[in-house]
């Protein structure tokens, strides 16, 4: 399971909490890849790559655009409005 998405501590000490009822950080929004997307295991698969390895996204296997994960996400500690796939703030 993501090692929960293997945020430091540390980086999260003074960032607020994610919203009540918050979706587990591996789940991305399902508006922006649903459940019955035709390549969705292989996206999920380059998001889990890319927290393993500690990058702040992946390239999206279908579009080839820089896709935030969700650690980053908690990293930086708030939602930019951007609609992103894996925002755990919306």
């Amino acid at each position: 399971r993501l090692a929960e998405l293997a945020v430091d501590a540390d980086d999260l000490a003074d960032r607020p909490l994610l919203p009540a009822g918050a979706r587990p950080l591996g789940e991305p929004h399902p508006e922006r890849l649903p459940p019955d997307h035709p390549r969705r295991p292989e996206i999920l698969a380059a998001h889990r790559g890319a927290v393993e390895a500690g990058r702040p996204g992946y390239l999206d296997p279908v579009s080839g655009l820089f896709v935030i994960t969700a650690a980053e996400h908690v990293r930086r500690g708030h939602c930019c409005a951007n609609d992103c796939r894996h925002c755990p703030y919306r």
